[in-house]
């Protein structure tokens, strides 16, 4: 009888300890779910606050006006006030959205690095004595008022080569740097004679016989002298502004001249929106290199 007696308490016991330990898996299991849930939710926020971040740079955008012009800067916070403010130029800015959001990747890298990214629109003006003149006007408004440095990084896309470089070749002494994407750097090629004629107030024959003095591959040797650090990223099937008579030929003459010209040459690509353009690494840290010194 005690024998039996013995035998169903140990059974009880026994589900008493398995129902103990089932109740702990549960809990164990409710507890991993919730950290999973809550790990999830965490990660997700984390995640749309990077996004969030990533879409920034862009909306921090201030407009003002230079010369009747519209212009924007983008200022990064938590600047030395007595350091000058480290900054890129770039082109075109224009009304249809340029720079826009396939920038945006580029100006977060650089406004994490503090450095301030600025533009002026002047329009479809191709390099011409009127835009350069608006372009000198931006310089000297954000270096002499808004403590710019004295040498941006000019970084020209498609034709905002034009206009950067035909201020930077009267302007040597004031450019840290030269960086491309598929620049413009030789009217003949783009927009041709006869298009750009009018904003020089030309005929095209005119133009023409000026390109010598108006033609920014025709004008490098400042920058050569100066050794103005260059770099383009340009593609091989490029067929509105072509390699050969762009960014080879600035390259080969630069070159020739003592200057610093590197081209890196993308093969199969074109004049497109093909986000290795903006995303490109080696671009980003030659533009941060230049613009400030002290960043990696």
């Amino acid at each position: 009888m005690n024998n039996h007696l013995e035998f169903f308490m140990e059974i009880k016991l026994f589900e008493q300890k398995f129902a103990s330990q089932k109740r702990l898996l549960i809990v164990l299991s409710a507890s991993r779910f919730l950290l999973s849930v809550i790990a999830v939710i965490f990660f997700t926020l984390l995640s749309s606050q990077c996004v969030a971040q990533e879409a920034n740079a862009l909306s921090l955008r201030t407009n003002i006006m230079v010369n009747d012009h519209r212009a924007f800067t983008i200022i990064p916070g938590d600047l030395d006030p007595d350091q000058p403010i480290p900054w890129v130029w770039y082109a075109p800015t224009l009304g249809n959205g340029l720079p826009g959001q396939h920038e945006i990747w580029m100006f977060n890298r650089l406004y994490a690095k503090g450095i301030a990214i600025a533009g002026i629109d002047v329009g479809e003006s191709y390099g011409s004595p009127k835009g350069v003149a608006i372009y000198q006007a931006l310089y000297d408004k954000l270096t002499r008022e808004n403590r710019f440095s004295q040498k941006p990084v000019l970084l020209g896309r498609s034709r905002g080569g034009l206009m950067l470089y035909s201020w930077a070749v009267r302007n040597p002494s004031s450019v840290g740097a030269i960086a491309g994407i598929y620049p413009v750097v030789n009217l003949q090629s783009y927009p041709g004679i006869d298009r750009a004629a009018p904003a020089f107030n030309m005929s095209p024959e005119e133009l023409k016989g000026n390109l010598g003095e108006l033609n920014p591959v025709e004008m490098l040797a400042p920058l050569a002298a100066a050794k103005i650090p260059i770099f383009h990223l340009q593609g091989d099937n490029d067929k509105v502004v072509p390699l050969g008579p762009n960014s080879k030929l600035l390259a080969d003459r630069m070159n020739a001249m003592g200057g610093k010209a590197q081209i890196r040459v993308i093969k199969g690509q074109g004049h497109n929106l093909w986000n290795g353009w903006f995303t490109n690494e080696e671009l980003i840290q030659f533009i941060m290199k230049f613009a400030k010194p002290s960043s990696k």
